[in-house]
């Protein structure tokens, strides 16, 4: 019997537990997977209290940052970008990784996109640093359009090859400049964006958001005649890794991702 959970701060719009429960199902697996409310600042005390309990759990907001505070193992990764989603139980412990980085980029591989020049993370946060660092030495160049410069050096740290800028956030900025933007925002966040989308849009627009879809941003980009890929597609492959990790085996990841779809979507 395989236990996990999702934890965060809101928690109950989170479609996690639907994708693993389906992906229990699909693969025959006995497991149970819940939503679980963790506010900022009670991570510890929930591990603590209650981490017996489980073989693993997925982090969300906004404990991505506040976990790398807990005495627990990290792969190289994670020490990168600052940022985890995933713990999960080991013969000798706790570990903590990052699968939002590896699951962008196999829901960009299934797009059919692999070769990038620019690239514009909207964001600052932990899942930015994870999309930055999956994209160095692919993108020739990251920029980062933030609202606080506090943030900066994080996002610069989780770039080493490729070209680095951090923008100050407005509302005006050019994003048809750009191979691919991806929206790392809280929802509503970017909206005001959506001015800045202009008609023939050449450019991909990957908005880690499910929930509201489509946002505003996405929403005038499909408009624009621009390719969008939704936050449905990052949920599925990031959640695939969890699974690869928890189980400690290689599974049939797009057969796995077929059924999820519908799953997610029903």
């Amino acid at each position: 019997m395989i236990r996990g959970a999702v934890l965060g701060s809101p928690i109950t719009h989170s479609l996690s537990p639907r994708l693993h429960r389906a992906a229990f199902s699909y693969l025959g697996i006995e497991g149970s997977y819940e939503p679980i409310d963790v506010p900022a600042g009670s991570l510890a005390l929930f591990i603590e209290r209650r981490g017996t309990e489980f073989d693993y759990f997925s982090l969300t907001m906004p404990l991505k940052e506040e976990v790398l505070l807990l005495p627990i193992e990290c792969d190289p990764l994670t020490t990168k970008i600052q940022s985890a989603n995933t713990l999960w139980k080991k013969k000798d412990g706790w570990s903590l990784t990052s699968t939002d980085g590896s699951g962008f980029i196999a829901a960009l591989a299934h797009a059919g996109l692999q070769t990038l020049n620019r690239v514009l993370i909207l964001g600052a946060g932990g899942t930015a640093r994870a999309v930055a660092g999956a994209m160095d030495g692919i993108s020739k160049e990251i920029h980062v359009l933030g609202r606080s410069s506090v943030r900066a050096p994080a996002l610069k740290s989780s770039v080493t090859t490729s070209d680095f800028e951090y923008i100050a956030w407005n509302s005006g900025a050019d994003l048809s400049s750009y191979d691919l933007v991806v929206n790392t925002t809280p929802a509503g966040a970017a909206d005001l964006l959506a001015d800045s989308v202009r008609d023939g849009a050449s450019g991909l627009l990957f908005d880690v958001i499910y929930k509201p879809w489509p946002t505003v941003l996405a929403a005038a980009w499909r408009d624009s005649g621009g390719k969008v890929i939704g936050g449905l597609e990052l949920l599925l492959y990031q959640g695939i890794d969890q699974l690869e990790l928890v189980l400690g085996e290689s599974l049939d990841r797009e057969k796995l991702a077929t059924h999820l779809r519908t799953a997610l979507r029903t």
